[in-house]
């Protein structure tokens, strides 16, 4: 029940989904954090008394725990309980849980943030956002429309792709400017040519924004998609390279082709998105 498991049980008071919710946690403390918040009808550390008679159960754990956490919880399931996720990564995770609980479709709102925990979760964080769902040949369709038909009453969009198309388009899109954000951080504040830290300003806060992210959920999601993001990671620096050998020619033309595409595809980005 951290900052996505928490904005989930918000969505579904907010949009007036039916049901009982429960929150699964790790803590005691965490039960007191979650009823506060509102997240929940009740919070618990006992699997069994969260699972008993749920048509539902979404895994919320880092995406190197899953499967380990699906055997967990596979005892207190009933035959007909669907399992979901929120993971970034998908085709481990599916790969690795599917065979554990056939009921397992993928899922990934692409809604997350720097913040972690309940206390820093939204009823409003999933809406309009778009929901991954990643179904495999293996997959009950009854059971992949329910999943996105979840998503889509806490006012996501969803979107079916295979596994492995997500964690290619991901490893762009959301894993690579975490990569870019931590090296920016390392680079200009650690080091032997560290920066003054009085000299970042603005500029330097947004753009790092994501290195809040925990390290230990970043670790696993590397480890569970390494080739696309250095596959990723080699593409962006194939446009510094370019950027480099600007810098040494002073080359005008392509300084200002360089900073004027991004200014451009940035905008027709957010054209887009508004």
């Amino acid at each position: 029940m951290g900052l996505l498991g928490g904005s989930v049980g918000l969505a579904i008071k907010a949009h007036g989904v039916s049901g009982h919710v429960c929150g699964l946690v790790r803590r005691e403390e965490s039960i007191a954090e979650c009823l506060n918040v509102g997240a929940v009808d009740e919070a618990t550390l006992d699997p069994q008394a969260a699972l008993a008679d749920a048509t539902l159960v979404i895994l919320c754990t880092p995406v190197g725990q899953m499967a380990d956490m699906t055997r967990q919880l596979k005892p207190h399931l009933s035959p007909g309980t669907i399992l979901t996720d929120v993971g970034s990564v998908k085709a481990d995770v599916v790969a690795t849980v599917e065979p554990i609980w056939p009921r397992f479709v993928g899922s990934h709102p692409l809604a997350g943030s720097e913040k972690t925990g309940v206390t820093n979760a939204r009823a409003d964080l999933l809406e309009g956002a778009l929901c991954a769902v990643t179904p495999t040949e293996q997959s009950d369709p009854a059971v992949v429309e329910a999943v996105e038909k979840f998503w889509q009453s806490l006012g996501s969009r969803t979107l079916r792709l295979s596994p492995e198309a997500h964690d290619s388009v991901v490893a762009r899109t959301s894993h690579l400017p975490h990569v870019l954000a931590t090296a920016l951080v390392r680079t200009v504040l650690g080091g032997a040519k560290n920066g003054e830290p009085d000299f970042c300003a603005t500029g330097f806060r947004d753009t790092t924004r994501l290195a809040d992210g925990s390290a230990t959920m970043w670790r696993d999601i590397a480890l569970a998609n390494p080739d696309a993001i250095a596959d990723a990671v080699a593409d962006l620096q194939a446009e510094l390279d370019g950027l480099r050998n600007a810098l040494d020619q002073k080359d005008a033309a392509a300084l200002e082709e360089f900073f004027a595409e991004g200014q451009s595809l940035r905008g027709e980005w957010m054209r887009r998105r508004d």
